[in-house]
């Protein structure tokens, strides 16, 4: 369908018309729907940030719930919502995804992103691809309109050209920041450990009692050319199941991808009968911090429960609620 764009757009505005830290909200009267987001886990530390960047994340944070919740609240699919909370970080430089992607170590910009529906569980995924603004999009189009999960690089992008997905020139994915972030990594093999990380996540649980995740990201800092990470990989960085959760993971790809992580909370949950947080205890707190990888997650179940559990000094993280509760994290002793 060559003119998926407008289809979508049309349809999701009418929808719109610590160290160590672990936080859940099981809630004393299950609400009507939930949304879940990240931002990123890493090395995040009160001290490295000023007053005027901290309100600047907290704003970015906030408008992607706002996106989300009016697509929740106005009757609309978990779907859409993880999509526009999605999209409207990729629009925003503050984070590695869209137009924040950090550079790999040619000074190119790969970004990578999934989305999975928990009641039919169709998933769609890109890779690699370095011109269209909102891969999330792209994400989609492939699980609606292909047989296929994921296309990469430059089949990726003729495909989101021919359903009319908006194309940038790469220029427009140039930030300040990013690139000062690439040319320390270039200069410092060692500064690429603090450069690894940054992912936007949303998952959700829509009055219908539907869930669904979304992952986006531009990947490692003077990452390799053509390096993929969890973020597209369905099991690995997005993961979604109606009978079970929803689940976005940011962090050390490579650790995510080999110990399926999105996946093996869901499956702990549905063979073991763990909750959703002994599930995600046990896959980031024990099982990767034990082999010394670094992220976190954002996962809701399908009683709207909900964590965002990380091993790292902090993560970008909110949510909101039907009830009209919200709250928006970044460093790991908050609460």
């Amino acid at each position: 369908m060559k003119f998926l764009t407008p289809i979508l757009l049309a349809t999701v505005f009418f929808l719109f018309s610590c160290q160590n830290q672990k936080e859940t909200k099981p809630f004393e009267k299950t609400p009507e729907y939930v949304l879940v987001i990240h931002g990123g886990a890493g090395t995040i530390l009160k001290e490295n940030m000023t007053p005027e960047m901290e309100d600047e994340y907290y704003r970015a944070l906030q408008k992607a719930l706002a996106a989300g919740d009016n697509v929740l609240k106005n009757n609309g699919t978990a779907m859409g919502a993880v999509m526009m909370a999605i999209m409207t970080m990729e629009d925003s430089p503050l984070f590695n995804a869209g137009k924040g992607s950090v550079f790999n170590e040619n000074g190119v910009n790969e970004m990578d992103a999934s989305v999975m529906d928990g009641e039919s569980h169709k998933a769609g995924a890109v890779a690699g691809v370095h011109t269209i603004k909102n891969p999330v999009l792209a994400a989609y189009a492939v699980m609606t309109e292909t047989d296929h999960v994921m296309l990469i690089g430059e089949g990726a992008e003729k495909f989101a050209a021919e359903q009319s997905l908006t194309i940038e020139d790469p220029s427009y994915f140039f930030t300040e920041n990013r690139w000062q972030s690439y040319l320390r990594a270039k200069e410092n093999t060692e500064q690429r450990k603090d450069e690894k990380f940054g992912t936007v996540g949303a998952v959700a649980l829509d009055l219908h009692g539907n869930i669904a995740a979304a992952t986006s990201t531009g990947g490692m800092t003077y990452k390799m050319e053509g390096r993929v990470g969890d973020s597209p990989i369905i099991g690995a960085g997005t993961y979604a199941d109606n009978e079970t959760c929803a689940v976005s993971a940011t962090g050390h790809g490579e650790f995510f991808i080999r110990n399926v992580v999105a996946y093996d909370i869901s499956a702990l949950m549905k063979y073991k009968g763990y909750t959703l947080q002994q599930a995600a205890d046990t896959v980031i707190m024990k099982k990767l911090k034990n082999q010394g990888a670094e992220g976190g997650i954002i996962a809701v179940d399908k009683d709207g429960d909900f964590t965002m559990t990380f091993n790292t000094p902090g993560m970008y993280r909110g949510y909101i609620n039907s009830y009209g509760e919200f709250e928006i994290l970044i460093f790991g002793k908050e609460n």
